[in-house]
């Protein structure tokens, strides 16, 4: 199978391409050629960038299927679309759980959520804009590719060369053991999908021609976030103390913190993904290898969470 792969140098279209290449594909690169140059050195790389609308690159060649992982408004998938016309068998476009509205939802919820209005408006992205503007981006890969169109809908994705480094703050915070933060409630609902998980479910969706939309969320056992905690510890060989602080006194976007009213939408159901052949690693191996792989990186400052002086400030104003 040949798949193009519109972003594939970073955490999720990385994965996507190693797992498409163990299945045996030929896999063609577009992007700046920016981030992660040294990878796939083999693979054909096309150079353009979706920011500026160059898309020259694509004027020729033809493949199987287009993974778009790096679309995140209107602009950016109809100029792909246009630029690939019917040189493309399927395209699968990358979307969000941000699609969905965030109330009146319940756990379990499937694909068939409601989703919140497009919008076309704006290319300013923030926690207003975001999941619209990919809502817009799904409707547009529907209309131009009707049954050829696949929209895979990630929850938190985790695994080694995570971006965002939220899921990081804990796997870290855990190995250094003893008395934890944790702001709101410990029994707060978590769902992460890992990488490789998400790769590989994209991977048979392509190989199995399937139409459709899929949830991609993990792990296979409904967990908490302190669970998740307590399996990172486990993980690094430590013993933790998990202490609730109030959600106000940590800094706002903490790492997996949800307010109370948002949890069910970390309680989706996988059921539809895994029944199309997305794998379930378990919560500890991926715990395992995000430990190895950050001290392996050497564990460089993390953008989000508490240092450890903040926290020992807030532990000390904290009853045991």
């Amino acid at each position: 199978m040949r798949i193009l792969v519109l972003g594939g140098t970073a955490f999720v279209g990385r994965a996507i391409v190693e797992d498409a290449l163990r299945e045996g594909a030929d896999v063609t690169l577009f992007g700046r050629g920016r981030t992660g140059s040294h990878l796939f050195p083999d693979l054909p790389r096309l150079i353009g960038d979706r920011d500026t609308g160059d898309y020259a690159a694509l004027r020729d060649g033809e493949w199987d299927a287009v993974v778009d992982v790096s679309g995140y408004v209107p602009r950016h998938v109809n100029q792909a679309m246009a630029a690939l016309g019917d040189r493309v068998g399927r395209y699968l476009f990358v979307s969000s759980h941000a699609v969905y509205v965030q109330t009146g939802v319940g756990p379990g919820s499937d694909e068939d959520t409601p989703r919140r209005p497009p919008r076309r408006d704006t290319e300013v992205l923030d926690n207003d804009t975001y999941g619209p503007c990919k809502v817009a981006c799904e409707d547009d890969v529907l209309a131009r590719y009707g049954d050829r169109a696949t929209i895979v809908r990630p929850g938190k994705v985790v695994g080694p060369h995570d971006v965002q480094e939220t899921f990081t703050y804990w796997v870290r915070r855990a190995a250094r053991g003893g008395r934890v933060a944790v702001p709101g409630h410990p029994d707060q609902p978590v769902q992460v999908v890992d990488s490789r998980d998400l790769a590989h479910l994209v991977t048979r969706l392509l190989t199995d021609d399937r139409p459709g939309a899929f949830h991609a969320v993990g792990p296979a056992e409904p967990t908490t976030l302190g669970t998740l905690i307590e399996t990172c510890a486990r993980a690094a060989g430590t013993d933790v103390e998990l202490v609730p602080i109030p959600i106000d006194a940590a800094p706002a976007h903490f790492p997996l913190v949800t307010p109370r009213a948002q949890w069910p939408t970390r309680q989706r159901s996988a059921a539809r993904a895994q029944a199309a052949g997305m794998p379930t690693t378990p919560l500890p191996i991926t715990v395992a290898d995000v430990l190895t792989w950050d001290r392996n990186r050497g564990e460089p400052p993390l953008p989000h969470g508490l240092s450890p002086e903040a926290e020992a400030t807030l532990l000390a104003t904290t009853t045991p």
